[in-house]
Order: structure tokens, then C-alpha cells, then sequence
């Protein structure tokens, strides 16, 4: 009997971490744009692939209600902001670090490359987009809602 609730322990607790995710799936966010320093979107990250996050707008805020993707290229052209997928690609590369993604600004439709680092206390999101290298990008804070 002992042996018995031992070994269903023992595999509670492994199913338990093996379903436990990277703190980047499901989360929820709000970008903040970093001119104007005013909030912009609700994005929510999902794992598309193991170790491997995409994130959609789930909610525009104001001041960009009713706005299409006039920019965009593809599928998202002229489309309502909400349900856009701005950030895809975007791997796990580390402690709290994310890399090798790409992020596509609403606002000019161009893509650029992106990597990101989560805060210790995972409530801040500092991502960068760039084109080639890393220093000549621009870096936006998000916060996490979730």
C-alpha cells in the first residue's frame, strides 16, 4: 500500500513538471510605445512550437481603436488591429532570455528582428527589434497583466 501511494506520488510529481511551461505561454502583456511613452495593445504570447513563442493582439487600447494594419504585408493587410500576430519565432535562449524572433511594427509594417529578456520578478518584458545588429534597434518595456 505504501509502495503504491508512494509511486502515484512520485508520477503526480513528474506530470506536474512536465506540464509546467516557459512563464512566456498564455502570458499577457501591454505595450507601451516607446516615443510617446503611452499604452498601446494587449498582446498575449502563445507556444507555437516547444521553446518556440508567438504573440497576437488580443485588445487595442486607445488611441488606436477601430486602426487596420494598413501597413502590414500578407495576410494581415488592412485587417483590424486585434488578432494581428506581431512577434513570431521567438526562442527560448536562456535564463529568462529570448531570441532569433521577428516583431512587425502595426504602425510601418516592417518587420524586424527581435530578442527579449523577462525580469526576474517576470512582470517586465524588455524586447528590441533591429535590422541586422542589435544596437541600432529600438527597445519597447511591456507589461506583464497576467
Amino acid at each position: 500500500m505504501i509502495k503504491t501511494t508512494l509511486s502515484l506520488l512520485a508520477l503526480s510529481l513528474v506530470s506536474t513538471l512536465a506540464l509546467a511551461s516557459d512563464p512566456l505561454h498564455g502570458s499577457k502583456w501591454k505595450t507601451i510605445d516607446d516615443e510617446t511613452k503611452k499604452p498601446l495593445s494587449i498582446v498575449q504570447f502563445k507556444e507555437s512550437a516547444p521553446g518556440v513563442f508567438s504573440a497576437k493582439i488580443i485588445d487595442v487600447l486607445e488611441g488606436t481603436e477601430g486602426k487596420k494594419c494598413t501597413q502590414c504585408k500578407g495576410r494581415f493587410y488592412n485587417k483590424p488591429l486585434q488578432g494581428v500576430q506581431i512577434v513570431s519565432g521567438l526562442k527560448k535562449a536562456g535564463n529568462n532570455s529570448y531570441d532569433g524572433g521577428k516583431i512587425t511594427d502595426p504602425k510601418n509594417g516592417k518587420t524586424y528582428s527581435f530578442n527579449a529578456k523577462l525580469s526576474e520578478d517576470g512582470k517586465i518584458l524588455n524586447g528590441r527589434g533591429y535590422i541586422g545588429v542589435s544596437a541600432l534597434g529600438r527597445s519597447q518595456t511591456w507589461i506583464r497583466i497576467n
